[in-house]
């Protein structure tokens, strides 16, 4: 089973930036496709973006032009930059990893961004 590690949330000021990394525990990571979702108090888990084996890549509406999602393959890793964020940016952020036989969670990345 692969296991994900998430890493670089914090606190930053609105129009501040970060960049959170998932370090798949697998090998087999360049056959995933790696999401990045967020889940703010009292809402429910939204995708923020994904990227395919392949490396195509798909946003939500609300960070389109402002979150970039990337893969580097040799190191196992998945990648989210943020840049502009603002207060509503505020979530817990899960790496995901899916294929036809796994669906597969990390523990999440808390972000919180200060008006």
């Amino acid at each position: 089973q692969v296991q994900l590690v998430e890493s670089g949330g914090g606190l930053v000021q609105a129009g501040g930036s970060l960049r959170l990394s998932c370090a798949a525990s697998r090998s087999t990571f360049s056959s995933y496709t790696m999401g990045w979702y967020r889940q703010a108090p009292g809402n429910q888990r939204e995708l923020v973006a994904a990227i395919t084996s392949g490396g195509s890549t798909t946003y939500a509406d609300s960070v389109k032009g402002r979150f970039t999602i990337s893969r580097d393959n040799a190191k196992n890793t998945v990648f989210l930059q943020m840049n502009s964020l603002k207060p509503e940016d505020t979530a817990v952020y899960y790496c995901n990893a899916r294929n036809t036989a796994l669906n597969v969670w990390g523990r999440g990345a808390l972000v919180t961004v200060s008006s």
